[in-house]
């Protein structure tokens, strides 16, 4: 396919100091839990985007010095040059496919913590450690400032020695010792590295201008720095002290990469955030500076992007969410292959993987975190191994991925669909407040299918055991979903609440499916996602009043992981729920429903005109079961094997549910691993100097 024309300047070649890009698209440093944990996990991620076309592949957080230790947090580490080659692999990967190497040194400071090094922190003043974690940063003298430059040029030069084209100064996201010597808040010296703004800054200045000297002109300096926090005078703005930082520091640093801070307003979901919602507070930025600027926003429109760069916004289109899902973009816009972009959906799954500490996951790539350890590719897929054809029973997220994965593979697919739209539970998920970009999961696969001639989808197809072992397929994948519980069996009742025959008890499919309800409506949240505060700001907005309680300590508590939860509370308490934490639900009256305090077992109640029940889902596993009962008629049938995938195996994320798909995809007419891992492990080398070893 042709590239249209406008996209022309997308491909432009951009100099960074010393070093030259092969295009505008920039990944920026984003974690992703495989660091120095699984450093060739993380070596293969960063290879394929560099594969797919992303001029500037970038690392996560690199801690350069034991004192500014990060951990638990999995990320990337130059504490010395054991760690070099680790970095080196990343770089290899990055550089086969032509493009830049970038890492971000980072130091924790208040921030750190030191869990590992179990070091003091140091921050400008004594404080609080971030968090509600007991301990407290020392305040740093001259000394403790001049080891800081020192340690900062040393992971500098190892970078530089693994191979890195591009080093960063960071000063984002309320993470690092360089943003708390800048902000007021937590800069309360008085020597000549407080006071003033000139002062505050001083010390990121000493430090740009000891890495350029560290590294001889042989990378480019990058700064990355947080131009607001959103705390309007309390902190760091985009008109007051950030634009400040940038005038004062103009054209020091080969490149700037700006954004805001913490980094739950950087990395907003989409239900909160816009596309390029960050502009309003970096537009300016190339005003001050004659050096490239990378702006981010999750960009996924590319003609957005093309129109930043005309407006001379910035130079650079930076991404972190959207070269998670989709590596390939930028080459799918090289080659006019638009139609063809996964585009991101702003979930912040990915996000998760860091705060739970495990290899980063996607909703729209199933392939993410698997490059390595699976060998999966995002673009490329084995050809079939057998003629055999295969049936796909339900066209939710899992069944969808299954057939299209399958239709690349080779084989000959027919998807079958109860219903009269492809899509399942996404259909009506979509449909909630702020979550329509997640119908992206659904259009993306549709549009695939689309082009696959070897795939068939049958509509309004409801199959019963005896109709599926008619059609003479080989294989069966069963995608028949789940559907949401209304008896109140979840994490903390496992069997049913007392009172259920009432009338008024609704289950979210009910709410979602436009069942009328009466006020208050109580909402019952055990299932702590996006769920039932979606449900309440859906049932507030018809007019009624909101009353919602949890076992959890607050709203949505598994959002935290998503950063999320404090947008959510705020959202709902900014419409008039009430809100009721540490409760669960006892006894369901006819117009009272009885409440538990999960701590010291006191009672309560509270008035209801309807509940709404969020707790676990059934998977509607029927099919399956009607089918694998009967083996003989399967082998009768010429089935060689019948599987349920998603929801219908055990229901959970999206996220989970289109890898269930993938991974069928990928393993049929394979032999399945029993015994061992189905994946590689990267195992860590016992030390050499074990007594008597």
């Amino acid at each position: 396919m042709t590239r249209d024309s406008r996209y022309d300047v997308l491909f432009d070649e951009i100099k960074i100091g010393p070093v030259t890009a092969r295009n505008r698209f920039y990944q920026v440093p984003h974690c992703n839990g495989m660091g120095t944990e699984y450093p060739s996990a993380m070596a293969a991620m960063r290879s394929v985007k560099a594969e797919g076309g992303w001029g500037v592949v970038c690392t996560e957080e690199c801690d350069f010095h034991h004192t500014g230790d990060i951990a638990p947090a999995i990320e990337a580490r130059l504490w010395s040059d054991q760690d070099i080659p680790i970095m080196a692999r990343m770089v290899d990967g990055v550089h086969e496919h032509g493009s830049l190497a970038g890492c971000e040194l980072v130091y924790g400071g208040a921030a750190g913590h030191n869990r590992v090094s179990r070091e003091i922190p140091m921050a400008p003043v004594a404080i609080p450690v971030e968090g509600t974690e007991p301990g407290q940063a020392r305040a740093m003298d001259k000394q403790d400032i001049r080891n800081f430059r020192r340690w900062h040029q040393q992971g500098a030069i190892r970078a530089r020695d693994a191979g890195f084209d591009i080093v960063y100064v960071y000063a984002g996201h309320n993470l690092c010792l360089l943003q708390h010597f800048i902000a007021a808040r937590y800069n309360q010296r008085t020597d000549e590295y407080g006071g003033s703004i000139e002062n505050r800054v001083r010390l990121m200045k000493e430090v740009i201008e000891d890495t350029k000297e560290a590294v001889g002109g042989t990378m480019a300096v990058a700064v990355r720095f947080g131009v607001d926090e959103l705390l309007g005078e309390e902190g760091i703005t985009s008109y007051g002290d950030g634009r400040a930082v940038v005038e004062l520091l103009a054209d020091l640093p080969d490149l700037w990469d700006v954004n805001l801070s913490e980094w739950e307003n950087d990395s907003q979901t989409a239900r909160f955030a816009e596309e390029g919602f960050q502009e309003p507070f970096v537009g300016w930025v190339k005003e001050v500076t004659k050096k490239p600027v990378v702006a981010v926003g999750r960009y996924t429109s590319v003609d957005r992007v093309v129109s930043l760069v005309n407006k001379g916004v910035c130079d650079f289109i930076g991404a972190a969410r959207p070269s998670i899902a989709d590596p390939f973009l930028p080459t799918k816009v090289k080659e006019g292959r638009i139609d063809d972009i996964r585009e991101c959906i702003g979930c912040n799954i990915c996000v998760s993987g860091d705060f739970m500490f495990m290899p980063m996951r996607c909703t729209q790539n199933p392939t993410k975190g698997e490059e390595w350890r699976r060998g999966w590719h995002p673009e490329r897929i084995e050809d079939k191994a057998s003629d055999s054809r295969v049936l796909v029973v339900g066209g939710g997220p899992a069944g969808l991925e299954a057939a299209r994965a399958l239709g690349q593979r080779g084989y000959e697919v027919t998807l079958a669909e109860a219903g009269t739209e492809l899509g399942g539970h996404l259909n009506q998920v979509s449909e909630l407040p702020g979550l329509s970009s997640w119908a992206r999961v659904r259009d993306w696969r549709i549009g695939q299918l689309h082009k696959l001639p070897n795939v068939e989808i049958f509509m309004d197809s409801k199959l019963d055991a005896q109709q599926v072992r008619e059609f003479g397929f080989d294989h069966v994948a069963i995608a028949t979903g789940s559907s949401w519980r209304r008896d109140g069996i979840g994490r903390s009742h496992r069997t049913p609440i007392e009172g259920l025959h009432e009338d008024g008890i609704f289950s979210p499919n009910d709410i979602m499916d436009g069942v009328e309800v009466e006020g208050p409506v109580v909402i019952y949240d055990d299932d702590h996602y996006f769920m039932a505060s979606t449900l309440a700001e859906k049932i507030a907005a018809q007019g009624h009043k909101v009353i919602y309680f949890t076992p959890a300590a607050d709203v949505a508590h598994w959002t935290h992981n998503t950063m999320e939860q404090p947008r959510i509370q705020y959202r709902l308490m900014d419409i008039g729920c009430d809100l009721y934490f540490g409760k669960t639900l006892s006894t369901i009256g006819d117009q009272e429903i009885e409440l538990t305090c999960v701590y010291s077992d006191n009672r309560s109640w509270i008035d209801r005109g309807s509940l709404v029940l969020v707790t676990m889902r059934d998977a509607h596993t029927q099919l399956y079961d009607d089918l694998v009962a009967d083996q003989d008629a399967l082998q009768t049938a010429g089935i060689k094997s019948v599987k349920a995938i998603g929801d219908c195996l055990a229901p959970g994320l999206i996220a989970a549910a289109v890898y269930g798909g993938h991974r069928y995809a990928r393993e049929l007419d394979t032999d399945e691993p029993l015994d061992e891992p189905p994946f590689r492990r990267e195992v860590v080398g016992l030390s050499s100097d074990w007594p008597g070893g």
